[in-house]
């Protein structure tokens, strides 16, 4: 069973999860273009972190209770807009529609916060990010603040609309 919440930064396995998404996005893309938010930005004003946990006999883990699996961050803008960031899940639960379950998390925290546009940044090596992105009705857009001028970023929007 999989649970999807908006948790403190600094809840248990949340520290893994940065430090794994650290080590594969920079197995990925050179220093100078990794946008990654530490856990002091993720405890700022506005910025919400949500996690995801699966039991720890599903995710194959020894430990007992819920293993945290994946996350992402809505870092709230202040003017209706926010973005995306730091979206990660660990390689042993993908395939298992837990980052389409976070992405849907985060909308509805910004919906709730009248956030009416979401952007995101990615690289272009993740395809699999492009395509979960793509399905969930974002489209590519101009490259925007710190990543304009970067090869290595790919930036993404949404147009969030009134909950079903």
């Amino acid at each position: 069973m999989d649970t999807f919440a908006v948790e403190p930064a600094r809840a248990a396995g949340v520290s893994i999860l940065l430090a794994e998404g650290d080590e594969f996005t920079r197995g990925l893309y050179p220093a100078e273009s990794c946008y990654l938010l530490d856990i002091g930005e993720l405890e700022a004003p506005g910025v919400s972190v949500v996690v995801a946990r699966s039991d720890a006999a599903e995710s194959g883990t020894e430990t007992g209770g819920m293993q945290a699996v994946g996350m992402a961050a809505l870092v709230e803008r202040g003017d209706g807009t926010a973005e995306l960031k730091r979206m990660f899940v660990r390689a042993g639960a993908r395939g298992r529609g837990i980052a389409s379950g976070i992405l849907s998390i985060i909308e509805e925290t910004a919906r709730s916060r009248d956030v009416t546009l979401l952007q995101l940044e990615t690289g272009p090596l993740q395809l699999e990010a492009i395509g979960l992105y793509e399905k969930h009705g974002y489209r590519r857009i101009p490259n925007f603040g710190q990543y304009a001028g970067d090869e290595f970023s790919l930036c993404m929007e949404k147009q969030l609309g009134e909950q079903l």
